[in-house]
């Protein structure tokens, strides 16, 4: 029953990538042990699988290198997604530049800026609540 109720959720977020309501809830654990949350668009996703984001640098960099353990919460009147697992900072040029979209000029002078980094959330926990019906497990 959980792969069908995977599969909606895998859509809900395709649904929400490049839209007006793109955007969810990442949260980190900061080096104080203390949670961190942001509000932050989705780039690009496979599914529950991972989620990547286009973002800057700054205190994300210092957080993910004290503790890489994060969660993202995608919902709507209709849906509650919750994801957690581990998350990691990508600088390969390659990926900056797949990643890079139009908006993110508000933030950057270009994908080759520095500041500029995709993060990238792999799931190993899911919670939801989609189409009525509650799922919960692990991809590992």
């Amino acid at each position: 029953m959980n792969e069908k109720i995977i599969a909606r959720a895998g859509e809900l977020i395709a649904e929400r990538i490049g839209g007006s309501q793109n955007f969810c809830t990442l949260a980190f654990v900061d080096p104080d042990g203390y949670p961190h949350t942001t509000t932050i668009s989705i780039s690009k996703a496979d599914g529950i699988r991972w989620l990547t984001f286009c973002t800057g640098t700054g205190a994300k960099d210092y957080i993910i290198n004290n503790c890489n353990k994060a969660s993202a919460c995608i919902n709507s009147s209709e849906y509650h997604i919750a994801l957690t697992g581990t998350i990691e900072q990508i600088n390969y040029p390659e990926v900056k530049k797949e990643m890079w979209y139009d908006g993110l000029k508000n933030h950057f002078s270009g994908w080759e800026d520095p500041n500029y980094c995709v993060l990238k959330l792999t799931t190993e926990r899911y919670n939801f609540l989609v189409d009525w019906e509650n799922a919960n497990g692990s991809l590992v």
